[in-house]
């Protein structure tokens, strides 16, 4: 997916986190904290279930890329940790409040990194629903939680506990 800017409105909070050379963010990229450095949702290694995968990112949850980092390139880059932001989604009604965290792949092996869907628990989900959706949309407003950075979503377990 090429960059596509996601912020809407809302404080964004950035950090500026370290990217390893061979990692490849787009602005816009849902990332994580993987030991030192940030990584897209994809890079993730499977956990065999999406609940999994959706778990282990909320738990390690950075925030959205605000910057690109090509491939080679070592410098940081920023990252909000907080703030609204409009994914794209499964066509579906979203409540006000509802819990989203990010979406897996057709192969059911990855996470996607600019999308979102709708999760049963707070423990896989980075943000809750800004707009209510009353209709079928592919698209979402998403208010975001970093875990590492803020403790995440009310009800999940930060990293590190």
């Amino acid at each position: 997916m090429s960059d596509r800017m996601r912020w809407r409105y809302g404080d964004t909070n950035p950090v500026v986190a370290a990217v390893d050379a061979a990692t490849v963010i787009e602005i816009g990229d849902l990332v994580y904290q993987d030991t030192d450095d940030a990584k897209p949702a994809s890079a993730q290694t499977d956990q065999g279930s999406e609940a999994t995968n959706q778990g282990l990112l909320a738990d390690k949850f950075l925030g959205v890329a605000m910057q690109r980092s090509p491939s080679g390139d070592t410098e940081g880059i920023r990252v909000a940790t907080t703030g609204v932001f409009e994914f794209d989604c499964p066509s579906g009604a979203f409540e006000l409040g509802a819990l989203v965290g990010a979406d897996e792949n057709a192969a059911g092996n990855a996470l996607l990194n600019q999308q979102v869907d709708a999760v049963a628990s707070a423990a896989r989900a980075i943000g809750r629903v800004a707009k209510r959706v009353a209709s079928a949309s592919t698209s979402v407003l998403v208010d975001i939680r970093s875990t590492v950075m803020t403790g995440g979503i009310e009800g999940s377990i930060p990293s590190g506990v």
